[in-house]
This record gives C-alpha cells, structure tokens and sequence, in this order.
C-alpha cells in the first residue's frame, strides 16, 4: 500500500532540494522504523506487526532543537549486500551518500542477531546512531542492555526508545543534535586472504560515494552484481585487473567469500553484544508464545486459519459489512431518499434530457457511481480493513507464511509470498508493489499473476460473500474453483518458468494483543487512501458509461457481450455488469449485486458470474502497477491471457454444473 503522510515531502525529493540535513532510517524489516518514523515527523505510514510494509522510501521533515531536518523511512534490509529490491533500495540511499546521520533500528530483544548491520555500517564510514527499539518490551521480557558499554564498544551514540510510547526519544533527539563520529571504532578482520584482496581492490574504489573505499571492495568480493557493474563503467580500464584480483581470491577460499564475511561479522557483533546484552535465564510459556506456536504447527494452524476466515471474512466481512451495512445504505438511504429525491429535482427543474441523466436517473454520477462507492464499496472496504488490522496487529501473518510454506514452494513461491498475497484481499494494487519484497524475479512475476487472475480485492470479495452468503453451495463453489485456478495456475507457471528456488526466512514478531489505536489508524488510513481513489474512477466510469449510453455504443457493446453471456449461461443482462468491470472488478461485482436483489440470477448463474468476475481483467489501478513492477510487455501478455481464460473459466463452470444436473 502507498503510504500517507502529512508532510510536505514526503514521496518526493522536495526535502533533499531544501537542503536539509537528511536522517536515514535503516535497520532488519519490522523492527519499528515506521513507528520512529511517525513518531519523528508527526505523520503517519502504515505500521504493522510483520515484514514487508516499507516498499518505497517514506519522506517527511522533523524539527530537532532549532534545526529542520529531512526524515526518509527505508524499506527493511539485512546486509548491505541486497538480496530483494526493496534491500537494493535502501542500500543505494545509503550508497548515494549525503546523509548527515543514519539512525540504524533495531529490535532490542534481538540486539545480537541485528548488530552484524551495524558493524557494516560503521565499517562503510556511515554517520551511525543506533537506535534500540521497543527497549520497553525487552524489559518486561527481563533483557538488559548497557548502552554505555555498546556506545563504548561500537564507537557510536547508542540510543534505546519505545517509539510507540515515545519513551526515550527525547534521548536520541539528544544524540542526532549532538552527533560527532567517534575516533574509536571496531576493527574487523576477515582473514590474510580478504584482507589481502580488499587492500588491493580499496584503491580502485571510487571515494565520493556514501559508502567507504573499504566497504565497496568488500561487497565486490562478496559479489555485488550492481558495484560490480558500477566499477565496470567507471573503471574500465581496471576491469581485467579486479577480475584477476577476485579469481585469485576464491581459489584460496575453501568456503565462499560473503559466507566468510558474514560469519565474522556475527561473531564479532556477539563479541560485542555479550558483554552488554543479557537476557533473562529461562523464558516461560506465556499464552502468547502458545498460541503462536499453535498457528504455525498444520495440526493447529489449519484450524485457526479457519476460524479466522469464517468470523474475520464470512461473518464480520461478509454478513455485516456486505449484508446489514450495504442493506441499510442501499435500501434505506439511496433508494429510500437520495436516488428519488434526486431524480424528482432533475425532472421537476432540469429539461435537458442528457442533462438529467447525466447526474441521476439509472446511470447517473450519484445515482450509480456516488451509490456504488458509498453504499456498496465503502462499508465492505470498511469492515475488511478493520479485520485485516487486527489480524495484522497481532503478528499473526508470519506464522501463517510459515503454515502455507510448503504448499506455496509447490507454485514456484515460498512462505513470505503470503504477505502480498493476503495483502491483495485487500487491494491488489497494493500487493503487486508489495511483490518487489520477494527474492526473484521468477517469484515476482508469478505472484504478480496470481494477483491480477485469482486474488479477489476487498471490496469485490465482499460484494461477492454478499451475493452468495444466502447460497451456501455456490459459495462452496466459487471458493473451491478460485482455490483451484490459482494452485493450478500457480503449479504450471512454476513449471514453465525456469528459476531458481530461494529459501525461505522471516521474522517472527511476538503475538500480542491488537492495539485499538493502531487498528484505528491503519482502518483510517486505508480507507482514505482506497476511497479517494475509487471515488474519481467511480465517477468517471459513470460518466463513460452516460456517453455510452447517449451515444448507443454502451448499447452495441452489450449486444456482443450478450452472446459471450449466453455462452457461460448468463442472462443477457449481466452484460452491463460485465462492461462495469472493465473499469474496476469491484464496480461490476456492484453490477451483479443489482442483478441479484432483483431476483435475475439463479445459483448456478450465481456461481459462474462470480468465478468469472473474480478472474476477470484486473482494475485500471492494478494493471498500471503491472506495468511499473513487471513491464508493459509482460503486463499486457498477462491482460490477454486473463480476458479469455475468464470467460473459458466461466463456460466450463456452467458445463460441468449442467453436465452433472448440479443446481445451487
């Protein structure tokens, strides 16, 4: 999801053309640098309680003392050696240079295993203050920290903060005003051969950038692609003597250099952290910690997962926000009062015609778009983003990505594609940006499809629990064939595109209890970020759709649709509901909902439009983010593949129903 903020710069470079001074924020994904972030600048991204919310850089300004700085919020990385897109971007901020402090975040529980980061940080010559966040649950979990001893041992200013309480951040507010490199700092060694290979390649290493001579010999020898082309165009006459250098590097290494690398860094980062870390002698089973190993374990996952769906989608989602709320708006507010009041004032002072039609009527902008996003969209959006934050909130869709580990590995992903892949039930745009946190390109681009085909967004996914949450058997039916197409297709496309399969980690954040603040905030955000961007293309369908009508194209257009709906079993007049969709999937599962409060649909032709709607072409907003992520030629090949697998779908469906005398 693109995140919001109240400052002015945020999502541009604005704050770099003032010249401010620039506070980087780096540090593991979910360790809090979105809540520092907030709390730094006053505005607000999305926060939550797993990896992967931080997809592109956050921008926005705080005030320290009497000087304004500018803040930029980094995706997570865990190396300065990249390994996903969203770890390339944050090092290439680092690499760019010009920052003034890099406030490096990490998870205090978890001191030992994040400082091998920092040392590279410091290594690389980096301004560093590291930043111990949520210090006050590593002291009520009995952890405790000697920030003298690690500001000694590390050579830099050491700070630990709650950035959701605030606690401490007058501390480090302290520490970035005041900050001065220290002399001081640790020295690491990885042995005569690197030392070697490093001191010879450090002099053909630019010095301008961010990072120091060192540091990028070092990530050339552990074998960044991206430094490597870098020093390629830049030294080309040195091409043939770094080539040598590193060729004669690895025949003396029995094991490859960046394992080497890394290895020194851990052990010199628990060198260090062991005299100023120490954790509580023995842990107890708290309810917490049970119920989060339950969600993992597939004899007691699956049947949380479960519950979670049939209360969290099926009940609040479905026959609250679906049902009782779109009932309300729908029947007692617009058809009760706006749609006829309206459409008396347009024919009591309104003469012209189109004029009239335009604004009410049966396709007009508030009588059709307003409706549409108000009384249908909006309450679904509403109650799936509340479930979803509280889900979120309780670092829970870790564990589900370790539950669903091994059956994604079966379609060419792993366990940490449940992120995006959840996050697409509530907007696949979102989640096909969020695809960029995935290792490879084969697993982005696979991701990336089964978003547009099989994933259903929040507000299509209510309006159709709505459509068949009186209809049990063909709710059975849409949920077991989406199941289906988007394992199958998974299974093939995994088939069919060669690739390697990375492995599979991810933080597991403690399960704790939603905070209704946080739920309040994300519910908030979300919706206004979703609301203001359906309601224009709400309203320029509307409009669209008038001129089709005016014009009888809108008309044409139908009468062709018809014989495809015909085709799949379909009254003719789901063709309307089918042209909405061409603008977005949601606007023509509204269609289908005005199709089945009429009484025009039986089971079966419930079933089959919802399958095929489900898998129809993504909305205009995913398809443009397609194209960002993956590239217009493969975001078309995708398009043309969707559009008449649908329909193909759709058809099959209907067959095998009447072939076997099923009725729904």
């Amino acid at each position: 999801m693109k995140k919001v903020g109240s400052c002015g710069c945020h999502g541009d470079q604005s704050c770099a053309e003032n010249n401010l001074k620039r506070l980087v924020m780096v540090g593991n994904p979910n360790v809090g640098k979105s809540a520092l972030f907030n709390r730094l600048t006053g505005s607000y991204v999305v926060v939550s309680n797993y990896p992967g919310t931080t997809v592109e850089v956050a921008r926005g300004k705080c005030r320290i003392d009497t000087e304004e700085f500018a803040v930029e919020d980094t995706p997570g990385m865990y190396s300065l050696l990249p390994i996903t897109e969203e770890e390339r971007v944050s090092r290439d901020i680092l690499h760019a240079g010009g920052t003034a402090v890099v406030l490096h975040v990490i998870d205090a529980k978890n001191l030992t295993r994040m400082a091998s980061l920092t040392l590279q940080l410091i290594e690389a010559q980096l301004p560093v203050v590291l930043v111990l966040n949520m210090i006050d649950e590593a002291e009520r979990l009995g952890i405790q920290i000697d920030t003298d001893l690690l500001e000694k041992e590390f050579g830099v200013p050491v700070a630990a903060i709650s950035a959701l309480s605030g606690k401490g951040i007058g501390v480090l507010k302290e520490k970035i005003a005041s900050y001065k490199a220290s002399v001081a700092k640790p020295q690491i060694s990885y042995g005569d051969p690197i030392e070697k290979a490093i001191n010879t390649l450090v002099v053909n290493m630019p010095e301008s950038h961010g990072l120091s001579q060192r540091a990028l010999a070092l990530l050339l020898i552990q074998g960044d692609s991206a430094i490597a082309q870098e020093q390629q165009k830049l030294q080309e006459n040195s091409i043939d003597f770094i080539r040598t250098t590193l060729t004669e590097l690895e025949a003396k290494l029995e094991n490859p250099a960046n394992y080497l690398v890394s290895m020194k860094l851990h052990e010199s980062a628990v060198g260090i952290c062991e005299k100023a870390f120490l954790a509580p002698a023995k842990r107890g089973n708290t309810i917490a910690n049970l119920l989060g190993k339950w969600t993992m374990n597939p004899l007691t996952g699956v049947p949380i997962l479960l519950l979670v769906l049939y209360f969290g989608l099926y009940k609040f989602v479905g026959e609250f926000g679906a049902g009782t709320i779109v009932g309300f708006l729908e029947e007692n507010v617009f058809a009760g009062y706006i749609n006829p009041w309206l459409n008396e004032l347009l024919t009591t002072y309104v003469p012209w015609a189109p004029l009239r039609e335009l604004i009410g009527m049966d396709y007009g902008i508030v009588t059709l778009g307003f409706r549409y996003a108000i009384a249908i969209i909006l309450p679904i959006v509403g109650t799936f983003f509340i479930a979803f934050s509280i889900i979120e909130d309780t670092g829970y869709l870790p564990r589900l990505a370790l539950l669903v580990d091994r059956v994604f590995k079966k379609i060419g992903l792993n366990g940490r594609a449940v992120i995006p892949m959840t996050l697409g039930f509530g907007c696949d745009t979102m989640a096909t940006m969020v695809t960029r946190t995935l290792e490879t390109n084969r697993e982005r681009v696979i991701a990336t499809l089964l978003l547009a085909l099989a994933i259903p967004c929040s507000a299509q996914l209510g309006v159709v629990m709505g459509l068949v949450a009186e209809k049990p058997a063909a709710m059975a039916v849409w949920a077991g064939f989406m199941l289906f197409i988007f394992l199958f297709i998974g299974f093939l496309t995994a088939r069919l595109m060669p690739g390697a399969r990375p492995n599979f980690y991810m933080e597991i954040p403690p399960m704790r209890l939603p905070r209704p603040g946080a739920v309040f905030m994300k519910t908030y955000t979300r919706m206004q970020w979703y609301f203001m961007e359906i309601l224009p293309l709400f309203i320029v369908a509307s409009v669209l759709i008038w001129l089709g009508n005016i014009t009888r194209t809108f008309d044409i257009v139908v009468s062709w649709l018809s014989y495809v709906m015909g085709w799949i079993g379909l009254p003719k007049e789901a063709a309307m509901a089918f042209l909405f969709g061409f603008f977005r999937r949601d606007y023509g599962a509204a269609g289908l909902y005005d199709l089945q409060q009429a009484g025009a649909l039986t089971g079966n032709q419930l079933a089959v439009a919802v399958i095929t709607l489900t898998l129809f072409v993504p909305c205009v907003a995913q398809f443009l983010m397609m194209k960002k992520e993956r590239g217009l030629k493969m975001a078309c090949a995708m398009g043309l593949f969707i559009f008449p697998f649908a329909f193909l779908t759709g058809g099959l469906v209907n067959g095998l129903l009447n072939l076997l005398g099923v009725q729904l």
